[in-house]
Order: structure tokens, then sequence, then C-alpha cells
């Protein structure tokens, strides 16, 4: 697999995982007992930290990149064996 190949596809999965890891941690004002900007919605959360929610995708992508790339190499789950109509 080529170096690119390898590079766009951990972004696809860093970007997967940046949205599967989005919600966790999150609290909302109310929660924290502060009280809600006008216009705010309720689930809106208090602080949304960039650094810690892409640090937490990173280290997700990583694992599932890392299983992708052994399946890759390794060859335990073929193409052909995810073929379910033929």
């Amino acid at each position: 697999m080529r170096l690119t190949s390898i590079a766009a596809i951990f972004v696809l999965f860093w970007v997967m995982s940046f949205f599967i890891v989005l919600p966790f941690g999150v609290r909302t004002s109310e929660e924290l007992g502060e009280p809600n900007v006008p216009g705010q919605a309720e689930s809106a959360p208090h602080r949304f930290s960039f650094p810690r929610t892409a640090l937490r995708a990173t280290i997700v992508a990583l694992g599932l990149f890392g299983l992708f790339y052994a399946n890759y190499v390794n060859g335990w789950v073929a193409a052909d064996a995810l073929d379910w109509l033929n």
C-alpha cells in the first residue's frame, strides 16, 4: 500500500472517529449550574474543546486504522467474504 493511500484512509478513519467521539464528555450549561445564553439550545455544550476531541479522535482512529492495516497485511477478512449478494 502506498503512503498516500495510507494517509487518505487514516484521514477517513479520523473524520469518522471525530464524529463518533464528539458527544462524549460534553456537559450542558444546566449540568454545570450556569445560566443559558439567550437563544441557546438547552442541549448545547457549555464549553467545547477541539484539542481534547481531536486527541480522542486520533486515539480511536489509530486503533481502528491499526486493525484495518493488520487485516490488509494478514488477509483475515477478504473482500470476497463480504459479498453477501452472490
